[in-house]
C-alpha cells in the first residue's frame, strides 16, 4: 500500500456537445494511470446531487479507486465547447463541490503512502482545496524517490502568482504546455528568451527532476538536468483532445515508476495521448498494446 499514485483536484462532467462525460484532470490522469496496472486513487468531492451520484457510478464502472467525499456545494461541470479543429474551450462553474475537498484522517494516510501525486493550479483557485492539497503534499513521505507532479493547466484567469510559485516550489516535475509557459513567463519577468531557456531556467530555479513542455502539433519536450527529450506529435485524425493531456501525464508518470527511461516513458505518453485525441472523452479505454 505504499505505492500509491494520486490525482488530486476537480472531479466533474465535463458536458459536450453529444452529452456529459466524465472528467477533471485528476480524475482522468489516475484512471489513465490504472490502465498500466499501477494502484491509484483519485481524490475530490461531489455534492449530495443526482451529478454526484452518477459521478460515482461512473467511477465504479471504470473501476477508479477514490476518496470522493460529499460537501454541500453542487457537483463540477463544465461546459465544453470543441472548435474547429477539436479544441476544447472551457466555461467552468464555480463555488461547486471540488473547491471544497474536505482534509480528512484518511486523506493524511493515504498521503503517508503516496509514491506520486498530480495536481493543478485550478483545484487550487478556493482556499478549501488549496489548504488541503497543500496539507497533503505535507504530509507525503519526503524521500528523493517519490514524484510530485504539478500540471499547471491554466484556465480562465482561475490563477495567480502567489499559487504558480508556491506549486513549483513544492513540486520536483512540472507540466507545462507552451502557451501556458508563455503566460507563466511574463508574470515571472522574462518573456523575452526562447520556449527551451525559459524551460532551463525553471528547472534550474525550482530544482525540479523533470520538465514536460507540450507544444500541441510542434511535439513535446522533457527536460532533465542536462539532457533534453523530444517527441514529435504524431498525425491522426482528431476526436477531441478532451484529456489528451491527463493520459500523456499519466503514461510518462505510470512507465518512469515502473522503471523505463525518460526517453521511453516520453515516447509511450505521445503514443497514448495520441490514441486519446482519436476518441471521444477524456477516459477510453487504451488497447492492450499501448500499455506494456
Amino acid at each position: 500500500m505504499n505505492n500509491i499514485v494520486v490525482g488530486m483536484g476537480e472531479a466533474l462532467w465535463d458536458v459536450l456537445p453529444e452529452g456529459k462525460k466524465l472528467g477533471g484532470a485528476p480524475a482522468n490522469f489516475a484512471y489513465h494511470v490504472s490502465q498500466f496496472g499501477l494502484d491509484s486513487c483519485a481524490i475530490s468531492a461531489i455534492g449530495d446531487d443526482v451529478l454526484g451520484a452518477e459521478l460515482l457510478e461512473n467511477f465504479a464502472q471504470k473501476n477508479i479507486k477514490h476518496i470522493i467525499e460529499t460537501v454541500p456545494y453542487p457537483t463540477g461541470t463544465v461546459q465544453v465547447e470543441i472548435d474547429q479543429a477539436g479544441v476544447p474551450q472551457y466555461e467552468i462553474k464555480e463555488n461547486v463541490a471540488w473547491d471544497n475537498i474536505p482534509l480528512t484522517d484518511k486523506l493524511k494516510n493515504l498521503a503517508h503512502n503516496t509514491k506520486a501525486i498530480c495536481f493543478g493550479s485550478l483545484a487550487q483557485r478556493n482556499i478549501v482545496s488549496r489548504n488541503t492539497i497543500n496539507t497533503f503534499l505535507d504530509e507525503m513521505p519526503k524521500d528523493n524517490d517519490r514524484l510530485v507532479v504539478f500540471d499547471v493547466n491554466l484556465r480562465q484567469g482561475f490563477y495567480n502568482k502567489d499559487i504558480l510559485c508556491n506549486s513549483m516550489e513544492r513540486c520536483n516535475v512540472l507540466k507545462i504546455n507552451d502557451e501556458e509557459l508563455v503566460t507563466v513567463s511574463r508574470m515571472f519577468g522574462y518573456p523575452g528568451i526562447d520556449l527551451q531557456d525559459k524551460c532551463w531556467i525553471l528547472l534550474g530555479k525550482y530544482n525540479l527532476k523533470m520538465l514536460i513542455l507540450t507544444c500541441g502539433i510542434n511535439g513535446s519536450y522533457v527536460f532533465t538536468p542536462g539532457n533534453v527529450s523530444f517527441q514529435p506529435t504524431p498525425k491522426v485524425d482528431v476526436a477531441d483532445t478532451v484529456g489528451a493531456g491527463d493520459s500523456f501525464t499519466a503514461a510518462f508518470i505510470a512507465c518512469i515508476l515502473k522503471g523505463n527511461s525518460v526517453a521511453d516513458a516520453h515516447k509511450k505518453a505521445v503514443e497514448v495521448s495520441a490514441y486519446v485525441c482519436t476518441q471521444q472523452g477524456a477516459m477510453p479505454v487504451l488497447p492492450p498494446e499501448l500499455t506494456k
